[in-house]
């Protein structure tokens, strides 16, 4: 897939040329008459890799425009749509923006899922959930999310809606999105909208508070810009899932016995390499091996203390046995065991012992309470290797590993796929529908 050459110009294009709804300068036009109006701009926290700033930034044209209808920069607020992810410092706050909107005077603050004095209530779900949703958010007179759009293995695709649900929720809210009975529904899957429990709660939610535009960027894999998708948050997502679609699919010529794969951009700590690990699982056999590596740049490279705690859990009790747990009534809602529950989903195929995880920035005590196989015998080695040599030892000796093990066990030659875009190239039977 082509990269675009100017993404500024494509994303001013865009602005202009929108999908469902008038051209944004207009709109603003329309919106913004009193000096006193004000403008919400929510951005994805930096486990996303969105290209606000530098020359391929969407963020500026966006700013530009605003300005352009009389909304003077101090009275628009970029808003951290943080989730229950951990809160950016500062200087990655500051950071997101381009220094020229820092300087324009444009506010940016970050969204606290804990703190209930930041929230509103906005209404009930069908299943009787009350939904909160960040006061700042609420209360603007213009909503915008620009954001990226890519495969999500819960929702089936990233942007839009997924901005204010989970990104701008109330803890409480969370409970019904990232529960037991959505996460365990078959079709809660990557590229998967239609029948997605996970997708329909998202935007069952936004509707309540929905934005008054998108800008949905597309990336691949490298980071270079393909495509921007911008207007009414449900038309201008589904060509932007669908040009997602067209190039991320894998049609698997069949299962394998090990599959290598790694975290990719989004692979910032173990919570996100569940991405990578879930395709890699089902590119392989029932009870194959998985080796998966990653590049964990965040302050914690295992993630937060609540996942750690509930990691150790799932590899003490099972994924058979935490799944029941999390549906049990006696069970109360806690952070990060969404993404636990999708570990779980992988264990399920793959047996602990048979995932081989590696990062460099992981502690080697800390494996122990990980779900995956003990490596120490396969980082031993010289002395003074960089990081990416000794990923390259340990991928070498995990896949000798488990091809002697299946030598041993099957008496059959293993057979090997190495997934060169970790998790963003997504299995898919011939039917449409996403292999297991």
């Amino acid at each position: 897939m082509g990269a675009l050459a100017d993404v500024r110009g494509a994303a001013r294009e865009a602005l202009a040329n929108p999908i469902g709804t008038e051209a944004f300068p207009s709109l603003c036009a329309a919106r913004l008459r009193k000096r006193e109006w004000s403008a919400v701009i929510v951005l994805s926290d930096n486990t996303r890799p969105v290209p606000y700033a530098g020359p391929s930034g969407i963020l500026l044209p966006i700013v530009l425009s605003l300005a352009d209808a009389g909304l003077p920069p101090a009275n628009v607020t970029l808003l951290v749509a943080s989730g229950t992810h951990r809160s950016p410092s500062e200087n990655e706050i500051v950071s997101m923006p381009d220094d020229d909107l820092v300087q324009l005077g444009v506010k940016v603050c970050c969204h606290d899922a804990f703190d209930h004095q930041s929230l509103s209530s906005v209404g009930r779900t069908a299943v009787g959930t009350d939904v909160f949703v960040n006061t700042t958010y609420a209360r603007a007179d213009l909503k915008i999310l620009p954001g990226l759009v890519e495969s999500h293995f819960m929702a089936g695709a990233s942007g839009g809606r997924k901005s204010i649900c989970p990104g701008l929720l109330g803890i409480q809210s969370i409970r019904e999105f990232h529960g037991p009975r959505v996460l365990a529904h078959p079709r809660a899957r990557d590229l998967i909208l239609a029948g997605n429990p996970c997708h329909e709660l998202s935007l069952e939610i936004a509707r309540m508070v929905p934005p008054d535009f998108i800008a949905n960027a597309r990336a691949r894999e490298d980071g270079a810009i393909t495509g921007v998708f911008a207007g009414e948050m449900e038309s201008a997502q589904e060509p932007a899932s669908e040009h997602v679609r067209s190039f991320v699919e894998i049609p698997p010529r069949e299962r394998y016995d090990t599959v290598v794969t790694h975290g990719g951009r989004v692979g910032v700590n173990h919570y996100q390499v569940a991405k990578a690990a879930g395709v890699a699982a089902r590119a392989s056999r029932e009870r194959g091996y998985v080796v998966a590596v990653a590049d964990t740049v965040e302050p914690e490279p295992k993630g937060g203390e609540c996942y750690q705690a509930l990691m150790t859990l799932l590899k003490q009790i099972g994924p058979d046995s935490f799944g029941r747990l999390m549906q049990s009534d006696d069970w109360a809602l806690v952070p990060d065991q969404w993404q636990v529950h999708m570990w779980s989903r992988v264990l399920r195929r793959i047996p602990w012992s048979q995932l081989f995880y590696y990062s460099p920035q992981t502690p080697l005590q800390s494996y122990s309470t990980l779900p995956c196989a003990h490596i120490d015998k396969l980082l031993s080695g010289p002395d003074g290797l960089n990081p990416s040599q000794q990923i390259n030892v340990f991928m070498q000796r995990a896949v000798n590993l488990a091809c002697e093990r299946i030598v041993a066990n099957l008496g059959t030659q293993p057979k090997i796929a190495y997934l060169p875009v970790g998790p963003y190239g997504i299995p898919v039977e011939g039917d449409g529908e996403l292999a297991d």
